[in-house]
């Protein structure tokens, strides 16, 4: 995990657990309390989910460019062995 990720995931949990702490010290009932929980709570959970489907998608982009760069390595070599074939042919 880089360091941005790491930020940003720290400042995840910050924001939900300052949410949680601020809510239950809130003069609201129980049941208001508890549905402001869990609607910060599902607030999170899509942050999250956001965040990795960020975080699929350049991993996705990096095997594409490590595929494309693997086959173009290979096609050299393939070229630079034809090469040597003929030449000893």
């Amino acid at each position: 995990m880089n360091e941005n990720s790491k930020i940003v995931t720290a400042l995840l949990a910050g924001l939900a657990a300052g949410a949680v702490v601020g809510l239950l010290f809130a003069p609201d009932k129980g049941s208001e309390t508890r549905d402001k929980i869990n609607e910060s709570l599902s607030d999170l959970g899509d942050a999250i989910k956001e965040r990795a489907e960020e975080q699929f998608g350049q991993l996705s982009e990096l095997k594409d460019k490590l595929i494309g760069l693997v086959k173009s390595k290979v096609s050299e070599v393939e070229t630079i062995v034809d090469d040597e074939i003929e030449e000893h042919a």
